[in-house]
């Protein structure tokens, strides 16, 4: 766990989005808005809240972290290097020929992936199964799962929810990435969710809402869930897709960008917050 400073913090989230977008660019193409989203809840789940063991990714206590819209596998790559899992000229290499870090999250390829995820619907019903798991051999650990708003749109979220909530399992804490974007564009144009809150209650979860980008929120937010006893909680956490970036920012365009050339590059580098990062490659 590290100490918590805000201005640590807040520097540290620019340098995450640098390097996430210098990433993505490098491989060609990739799903920048939707790792952008994710930078601050990442970032306090690693450095705050879960407890894990980068000297041994296969530690049975350790807390685990499934990322069911697993496209937005940057944003987690660059948490398991800055906290130790592999070294951080892997972040490089992302999606190339013989890569580690693959862009969906890949747990045969990646030190510290817990589920190989990206076919979208499916991270939060292996979640569920771990947590039955977990709790059935008397388990102290804890499952955290990410699903995308648009994801909420596949039945099977809705099977795994339903499940949870009958065996009550409180030993798991879901957040969705509630950007409002996906790939086609904005999700009350495709399929409301709304009431989201309510329809999670309705099956049997305790809900909280939180700025998925202020530390504090996240963080409270975060520990209110894990202290739910008798059933799942779920965090719904309000995100800007593409945060960050100028170029893509709450944009539809943001779910996959393409680079062509090198000033495609710096369009989209130039765009950020903070552009003197030094890279760790």
């Amino acid at each position: 766990m590290c100490e918590f400073k805000k201005e640590e913090f807040d520097r540290l989230a620019a340098e995450w989005r640098y390097i996430i977008t210098d990433m993505i660019c490098r491989a060609g193409s990739g799903h920048l808005g939707g790792a952008l989203s994710l930078v601050e809840i990442v970032m306090t789940l690693y450095r705050r809240v879960m407890r894990i063991a980068p000297e041994n990714p296969e530690w049975p206590q350790r807390d685990r972290l499934i990322v069911s819209k697993g496209h937005a596998g940057p944003v987690v790559y660059i948490a398991l290097a800055h906290a130790g899992f592999f070294p951080a000229n892997w972040l490089k290499t992302l999606n190339a020929d013989g890569t580690r870090l693959p862009s969906h999250c890949d747990q045969s390829r990646t030190p510290g992936i817990d589920m190989t995820t990206g076919s979208l619907g499916q991270g939060l019903s292996c979640a569920c199964g771990l947590a039955l798991a977990g709790r059935m051999d008397g388990k102290k650990h804890r499952l955290f799962c990410i699903v995308g708003d648009g994801e909420c749109q596949e039945g099977q979220i809705w099977e795994a929810a339903m499940f949870a909530g009958h065996h009550k399992l409180d030993n798991l804490v879901a957040i969705t990435d509630y950007n409002q974007l996906q790939i086609d564009g904005f999700v009350k144009d495709i399929n409301t969710l709304e009431p989201l809150v309510a329809r999670w209650r309705a099956f049997g979860w305790e809900v909280f809402e939180i700025n998925g980008h202020d530390w504090d929120d996240i963080y409270n937010g975060l520990n209110k869930g894990i202290a739910v006893t008798g059933k799942p909680a779920m965090i719904i956490a309000h995100t800007i897709k593409g945060k960050g970036c100028r170029e893509i920012e709450n944009k539809p365009e943001s779910h996959n960008i393409k680079i062509a050339d090198a000033a495609a590059y710096q369009k989209y580098m130039n765009a950020l917050e903070v552009t003197d990062v030094t890279l760790p490659y």
